[in-house]
């Protein structure tokens, strides 16, 4: 009896050897050879900076660059900026919580340990960047409860702008103060600098400026601490420090500059001809101030950014950037093809459009034109006529870093920069114009953050377009609308914050800091 027990127990135990190894068999067989058993901090801060910059190219330019007049289109679809016609993309923004946001707090999720101070710091000042670009489109927004889902939260509060916008200065100024050089870092999994300590804080530093400047409007005392304070930091002054992701031409899709893979796919198609397919073109406003007025000369950028495709005696049309050639077609003015769209300038495909051109994240420019509002505020000691100078001149010099198509001369900046002066004995609202614009055709290339900075100055004076059946009264949108989904599937939170502004979830309500 004792010997059968003992074959019955052998033969049980062999089985459950036999059973664990299968299970591990199976476990082994289901495991991606390609994929991370836990979360790797490094591809999913490249995945987070790469998903960002290349969002939704369409907001971008049918909607911000058409609303503040520097493309337009004959188009109605593919129209709310041109025409304020259909809603359309504004709300495909918000696709960054299921992207770079997400990817971001697996980052910092995963970097916790004293050895990746460095590594944390970047994730949280990149944070900031995301959700800077989301509150300053929807207002009020999933902050403090967002991408808590594994806690079983699926319905994150929305919280206050002016909450936003107290912790990512919080968050910029403590991610700034705890970099470590003798520390670790992301290497070239940073597409920005390579994690180079001293280059992020200056970014962080430029980000709060940036983000300071954002509430001269709705509280100027908080404003003015903060800028102050990014300014004693040390933000980006040199073109070195520029923030920028690179691309480049060939091989796969993927590596190319998606802003430019949008134009050539949805409008200006890969080889070139006038007629586009969704039918944009350069905007009167925007040729027309390049080419110069009463007040000001011409802009060497005009060159650069603009091309007309002149048909050759072989049929064949060739881009060209003449200066007497260049001509904007006029906002909402036609609803169908018209019949001298040929006659009507184009984004120059070897500078603008180049698939191996960066995105540009913070530019020395735009930290030289908030430095030079600054001291028109009486914020900043230095003054206001170089840092002016110095924005001009470094936006010139940026578009070198769009191919050959794009070197502004030394000679070219000089005459500009002598012809056209900041105006040192203006107003106060003359001097801001004058930033404001310079800025506007900086942000030609940075269309959300230009679309942020129009909203809080008001400059340029641009004149709305009254399209028939637009859908803002004629007037130029200042916020983007919410998608469907969060009133279905968080509709308390949701209708709690359309409450809070204006009852509103239309392209008129405002942000926060978007006082009337």
């Amino acid at each position: 009896m004792k010997t059968k027990n003992f074959k019955y127990i052998c033969v049980a135990a062999v089985l459950a050897t036999i059973a664990t190894s299968c299970t591990k068999d199976l476990e082994k067989l289901n495991e991606n050879p390609n994929g991370y058993a836990i979360a790797n901090p490094a591809f999913l801060f490249t995945k987070s900076q790469l998903t960002m910059v290349g969002l939704s190219p369409g907001v971008r330019r049918f909607t911000i660059n058409q609303a503040l007049q520097q493309e337009a289109t004959y188009s109605e679809v593919t129209a709310p900026g041109d025409k304020y016609f259909a809603e359309g993309n504004v709300r495909d923004h918000w696709a960054a919580y299921s992207g770079s946001v997400n990817q971001i707090d697996l980052v910092l999720e995963n970097t916790k340990d004293a050895e990746s101070i460095n590594k944390q710091a970047a994730a949280r000042i990149w944070r900031v960047y995301i959700y800077h670009q989301l509150t300053d489109l929807y207002g009020d927004i999933p902050y403090s409860e967002a991408t808590k889902g594994g806690t079983g939260n699926f319905n994150p509060k929305y919280d206050l702008q002016a909450d936003v916008y107290k912790n990512m200065f919080k968050e910029l100024d403590e991610a700034a103060a705890s970099f470590n050089a003798a520390k670790p870092v992301f290497g070239s999994a940073d597409l920005l600098y390579d994690g180079n300590v001293v280059k992020w804080k200056k970014f962080a530093y430029s980000m709060m400026l940036r983000l300071g400047m954002r509430l001269t409007k709705i509280d100027p005392a908080l404003a003015e601490t903060w800028v102050k304070k990014a300014i004693a930091g040390g933000p980006i002054l040199e073109d070195a420090d520029m923030a920028k992701v690179p691309f480049a031409d060939g091989g796969l899709a993927s590596n190319r500059n998606p802003l430019s893979d949008h134009m050539r796919i949805l409008d200006y198609v890969d080889g070139q001809n006038p007629l586009n397919v969704q039918g944009s073109k350069l905007s009167k406003t925007f040729i027309e101030f390049l080419k110069g007025n009463s007040t000001t000369t011409k802009d060497p950028r005009l060159n650069v950014i603009a091309v007309l495709w002149v048909k050759q005696p072989s049929g064949v049309y060739v881009a060209d950037t003449a200066t007497a050639l260049q001509r904007g077609m006029q906002n909402a003015l036609y609803k169908a093809y018209p019949p001298d769209f040929e006659t009507y300038s184009e984004p120059n495909p070897n500078t603008v459009m180049r698939y191996d051109a960066p995105v540009i994240v913070m530019s020395p420019a735009e930290t030289h034109f908030l430095l030079a509002e600054a001291s028109i505020r009486g914020w900043y000691t230095g003054t206001g006529a170089i840092s002016y100078d110095n924005g001009v001149r470094a936006a010139m010099r940026q578009w070198s870093l769009f191919g050959s198509g794009g070197v502004i001369s030394a000679a070219q900046i000089n005459s500009y920069a002598a012809n056209n002066p900041f105006k040192i004995a203006g107003t106060f609202n003359q001097r801001l114009e004058q930033i404001s614009v310079q800025r506007w055709i900086l942000g030609y290339l940075d269309q959300i953050e230009s679309f942020a900075n129009w909203r809080r100055t008001g400059y340029p004076a641009l004149i709305p377009t009254n399209y028939p059946g637009n859908i803002t009264g004629g007037r130029i949108p200042r916020r983007f609308i919410v998608p469907a989904s969060e009133e279905q599937f968080n509709r308390e939170n949701f209708l709690a914050a359309k409450a809070r502004q204006s009852g509103d979830n239309t392209l008129l309500s405002r942000v926060w800091w978007d006082k009337e």
